[in-house]
């Protein structure tokens, strides 16, 4: 990332300063977790299935591992974990084709993150594939690097890929601050031992130690993240 502004701020002499930005993805940048649930509903109904609208808290921000393999199981349908794989990302694909709705605040703190050379990493449970379609969107030079659900072993919530998204832009993970909408991707965070900024999309989440919950992006800014870091001191 080339920037003419420079990163004021981002170290102290005491090293406790914001090293970097992770960002999850969906509903946190992009407004598509209602994407992920309706495709969920037309493909069931395709198998002749109904799915439970209750089940929608179940299945948000996780890795589709696990909400796929609760939707077969809630449902009885006969099809493969693999199989309902495919399926799902090419009726989300399809959708992110026709549009892509950005969260408000989401570019606007993009560019701030930008034109000051922090550090910045997607991180979302979500596949490489669509990872790659949604970066054409969100604009790939807002992000140093950006880590997939399938690229590694373990995704959210365990701490893994926030771990890897530190290790990889040589930050330690307790000066990076993420940013995330779901129970699931805050626990993998707090895991990671990253302070936390939640921003709540389909299911509430409850403010903690190292924890701050805020209503949208608009709340947030470069200043707020430093802040962060300072009251870590």
């Amino acid at each position: 990332m080339t920037s003419t502004v420079p990163a004021l701020g981002t170290r102290t002499a005491e090293g406790s300063a914001l090293q970097a930005v992770l960002f999850d993805m969906d509903g946190t940048l992009v407004d598509t977790e209602g994407f992920w649930w309706d495709v969920e509903v037309e493909v069931f109904a395709a198998l002749g299935h109904t799915l439970d609208d209750s089940w929608r808290h179940v299945v948000v921000g996780g890795p589709m591992t696990r909400s796929a393999g609760f939707l077969i199981e809630a449902t009885g349908a006969a099809i493969t974990l693999a199989e309902l794989a495919v399926l799902l990302n090419d009726g989300f694909e399809e959708r992110i084709g026709q549009a892509l709705p950005l969260m408000p605040g989401a570019a606007r703190l993009l560019a701030e993150l930008h034109e000051h050379a922090i550090p910045t990493a997607l991180v979302s449970a979500s596949h490489r594939r669509i990872i790659d379609r949604v970066l054409t969107v969100l604009g790939p030079h807002h992000f140093d690097l950006s880590v997939a659900g399938d690229e590694v072993s373990r995704t959210k919530p365990f701490p893994d890929p926030y771990l890897m998204a530190a290790a990889r832009l040589g930050a330690d993970p307790s000066r990076c601050a993420v940013v995330e909408d779901t129970a699931t991707g805050v626990a993998a965070a707090e895991a990671a031992g990253c302070r936390v900024v939640a921003v709540p999309s389909v299911a509430p989440i409850t403010p903690a130690a190292g924890r701050t919950v805020v209503p949208s992006l608009e709340a947030v800014d470069l200043a707020f993240l430093r802040g962060l870091m300072t009251e870590m001191r």
